[in-house]
């Protein structure tokens, strides 16, 4: 008999960069497409060292990759004038917003002045609209696609690359079946996020200090778009036994997911800055993605991509000009 030594691990750990490296592949192809090197502009109006951080790596990666990136650091009192004027700038081609600035409603109605043609981080109502409501196009063609909130959209790419996403299914329907729990509910990653994967077809558990809701299509997901059910006296005990997927984006390294409650080969996802998994979840995940950022900022080349295929209509059709068939994204069928 093999000893216990020899034998495989039953978990695959899977790092962001293998993830990033297939996407950026195919946002090179795009770019391809393009006249000239779109132009992102960073404002970076705080000390936040994982902002900074944030900035620092946007800018590398855009260099890297054929991007122009100009990161501009204001002071937060000038911010609203500079992204005004960012707006009516032909030269910027997007804008990102390096949060938190004031750490109140005050960002949310910086968020909502970026104008929708170059608000790359998908954070403006328009779009939040759209994502909510589960319109996936900006037009009747179906040729613009809607902009998507960078993180949310990272995790499903994620998700997308380990083929937890059925392809054989069709398009909106395609995690069908699973059970997912996130342990986030913030209006910027983990709302979104549980929206997104319900849309798609995912009965998920979304998890905060407050309780649990459970966002679904409902039975044979016959809805179009998600709803939201309360289950009042739920917590981890009950939702993570249920689950075949786990994300996790607690931020503070005091929270741990229970590794004795994972289901047997569940798929973990870690998004916080902190590791919210304890070593010994590869004694029970079958897969673990322990960061996700380099993908998250490939998304976000991905999102300023979109923006300006977008603006050429259907010169470009920039629907399929960052997709390859049978990509998540691609459209539906008529």
């Amino acid at each position: 008999m093999a000893s216990a030594q020899g034998s495989p691990a039953s978990c695959k750990v899977v790092l962001a960069a293998s993830v990033a490296r297939k996407l950026l592949e195919e946002v090179s192809e795009g770019l391809a497409r393009v006249s000239s090197p779109p132009l992102l502009v960073g404002f970076l109006a705080n000390e936040d060292p994982a902002a900074g951080m944030y900035a620092e790596w946007t800018g590398k990666t855009c260099r890297e990759n054929g991007f122009a990136f100009d990161l501009r650091k204001v002071d937060r009192e000038d911010l609203e004038d500079r992204i005004l004027a960012a707006n009516k700038d032909d030269r910027v081609d997007g804008i990102i917003v390096y949060y938190p600035i004031f750490g109140n409603r005050q960002d949310q109605y910086l968020q909502q002045i970026t104008d929708v043609s170059k608000d790359v981080e998908g954070l403006s109502h328009r779009y939040i609209f759209n994502m909510y409501q589960n319109i996936r196009f900006l037009d009747d063609r179906q040729l613009q696609k809607s902009i998507l909130p960078c993180t949310p959209l990272a995790v499903i790419k994620i998700l997308e690359y380990l083929q937890i996403y059925n392809t054989i299914l069709p398009y909106g329907n395609r995690l069908f079946g699973h059970s997912i729990t996130v342990i986030n509910r913030s209006e910027v990653v983990g709302r979104p996020l549980a929206a997104l994967l319900a849309n798609d077809g995912a009965s998920v558990y979304s998890v905060d200090v407050s309780g649990v809701q459970l966002f679904t299509r409902g039975e044979g997901i016959k809805k179009k778009r998600h709803e939201i059910i309360e289950k009042p006296g739920w917590g981890l005990t009950e939702c993570l036994p249920l689950s075949d997927v786990v994300i996790s984006g607690v931020p503070g390294d005091t929270f741990k997911v229970p590794t004795n409650l994972l289901r047997e080969g569940a798929v973990c996802i870690n998004f916080s800055t902190d590791k919210n998994f304890g070593l010994d979840v590869k004694d029970k995940a079958s897969i673990y993605v322990p960061a996700i950022g380099k993908v998250t900022i490939v998304v976000l080349l991905r999102n300023l991509l979109r923006i300006v295929q977008n603006r050429t209509g259907a010169v470009e059709k920039p629907a399929n000009a960052v997709e390859r068939p049978g990509t998540v994204e691609e459209a539906a069928p008529s």
